[in-house]
């Protein structure tokens, strides 16, 4: 019997649960401005998703989901890609929004049922939210392929979860990227739980990494609540697709320490004990506590961010609340370009009702 190849999936790890370093840090953690700025938005995104939680039980906003436990890879996502570059979300991405350029206000529009949510204005070519499960995969190599006909030194990014690896949406999508050489970046966020499916019980894989190897593609893991690992993983394989040589698939392995969404009910399926164990792992406090120790953070500095995160947060709810809702008439005005004949009628009878109060 003859070896023909042999695989293997690296992992990359550069601070323990605490903040300490492992070993030497990678360049990134020379950069201050960046990891200031990094953690700057960690806490921003955990202000405003702990505001939009509040939101949908008060009846302000629609079934959420929150992010509490994503932050150090949305963060590193969002700082890794260029301008130019189209990022292609699932729906637990809100940190990776923020430093794209999609507000407050819009994050709360879309999940407060309010189509005019998906309009970036400051990042118009990336994708909206998807919520479906692992269909953004296929739009990500679609983009990818249109940027590589076009000769454009652009590259895609597409978030998806655990769970979303097993369909065949993601399993086409990087054999795609791999045949046809595609300048696209999957990181997979295994946060451990596909709504109430523990990742044990999702995949005969050891790693979801090694999928990757199937489509002739490098996978990565890295610990995604460690942010230097993450940020670097995410600048080699955009360096990657930049310079043409291909896509790449990434495992940023974390836990989701909230509810799927909130329509959900985590107490039901997970102990309290796993849930601690995750929190003291928490890569917005790791990162924190590595700052502090560096000297570049204090609690005075703490109190002033967390002030004015609050502030930024209180000031984006009054805007979006203040906003007046579109008539009914919209749940048929984004679905297609050109509405078809058929549905024109139903659009008149909404309307007609809509305008007599009767909606």
């Amino acid at each position: 019997m003859r070896q023909i190849h042999e695989f293997h999936v690296d992992s990359t790890r550069y601070l323990d649960d605490h903040g300490k370093p492992l070993g030497e840090l990678p360049p990134q953690a020379g950069n201050t401005d960046r990891v200031l700025a990094a953690y700057r938005n960690m806490v921003l995104t955990r202000t405003f998703d702990s505001k939009a939680i509040a939101l949908q039980r008060t009846g302000k906003c629609g079934t959420y989901p929150s992010v509490l436990g994503h932050e150090v890879v949305g963060t590193a996502i969002g700082q890794g890609m260029a301008k130019s570059d189209v990022f292609v979300p699932y729906y637990r991405d809100q940190a990776a929004h923020l430093l794209r350029g999609v507000s407050l206000t819009e994050l709360l529009l879309y999940w407060g049922g309010d189509e005019r949510g998906s309009a970036w204005q400051n990042c118009a070519e990336d994708l909206p939210i998807s919520v479906p499960i692992a269909t953004q995969c296929c739009h990500a190599v679609g983009v990818a392929a249109a940027m590589k006909i076009r000769d454009e030194n652009r590259a895609v990014v597409c978030c998806i979860g655990d769970g979303g690896t097993s369909k065949g949406d993601f399993l086409e999508s990087i054999n795609l990227a791999g045949a046809w050489h595609l300048p696209v970046v999957f990181v997979v966020i295994n946060n451990q739980w596909a709504i109430s499916t523990p990742r044990s019980l999702q995949s005969g894989a050891e790693t979801i990494a090694q999928k990757a190897i199937s489509a002739g593609l490098p996978g990565h893991i890295v610990d995604g609540n460690d942010y230097f690992a993450t940020v670097e993983a995410l600048d080699t394989a955009l360096g990657r697709a930049h310079g043409g040589k291909g896509a790449t698939v990434i495992e940023a392995v974390t836990y989701r320490l909230g509810d799927h969404t909130t329509a959900d009910d985590a107490t039901r399926y997970r102990t309290a004990e796993d849930l601690k164990r995750a929190w003291e792992k928490d890569g917005v406090k790791r990162l924190q506590n590595w700052l502090h120790d560096s000297g570049l953070w204090s609690p005075d500095k703490e109190k002033s961010l967390q002030a004015e995160c609050k502030q930024t947060v209180e000031r984006a709810v009054e805007e979006y609340l203040a906003i007046e809702a579109e008539p009914p008439t919209a749940m048929l005005d984004y679905l297609f370009e050109t509405l078809p004949a058929a549905l024109h009628p139903q659009r008149e009878q909404i309307a007609s009702k809509y305008r007599g109060g009767d909606v």
